[in-house]
């Protein structure tokens, strides 16, 4: 069974999308729409990005990608790979939310059909960026208007 893969994001207008585990920024609805676009899927997120949050959010699954053997945290399941993620996902409900950090993103976006971008109109400091991709492969299918972000969303072409 092959699972829908979305990478979800918000990004600065200068690609920063972290300053170590912290977020530099925030902007009102955003996170609530990430909520929103999630809720019921398997998120997939780096070790670093699951630290900063700190638990499971609820209403998804989570599996974790660390290249430490050794690390485990109670109710995520742990991948070393982004394929091996994917494999687990297969077997739980839901579409695959990727959503962090920058080199989950880029292991993800040869298998992602969709991104959710939340352009963030700042330029913050910051250490983790949002990869880049070739825009030609990627179509805008709907933008949403915010204040102080738009929400858009490509589908690949």
């Amino acid at each position: 069974m092959t699972k829908r893969v979305v990478l979800v994001a918000a990004v600065a207008r200068n690609g920063v999308i972290g300053n170590g585990p912290d977020i530099p920024w925030h902007v009102p609805g955003e996170q609530a729409g990430f909520k929103e676009l999630t809720m019921g899927d398997v998120l997939v997120m780096g070790r670093t990005t699951y630290e900063s949050i700190g638990r499971p959010l609820p209403g998804r699954s989570t599996i974790v990608l660390t290249r430490d053997r050794g690390w485990s945290a109670e109710g995520v399941r742990v991948a070393h790979s982004f394929t091996d993620a994917l494999a687990l996902a297969t077997t739980l409900p839901g579409d695959v939310s990727v959503v962090g950090g920058g080199q989950v993103y880029a292991a993800a976006m040869p298998f992602a059909k969709e991104q959710v971008i939340s352009e963030i109109d700042l330029e913050p400091e910051g250490d983790v960026f949002y990869p880049d991709f070739d825009r030609r492969q990627w179509i805008e299918k709907h933008r949403e208007h915010h204040e102080g972000y738009d929400r858009v969303f490509w589908v690949r072409g």
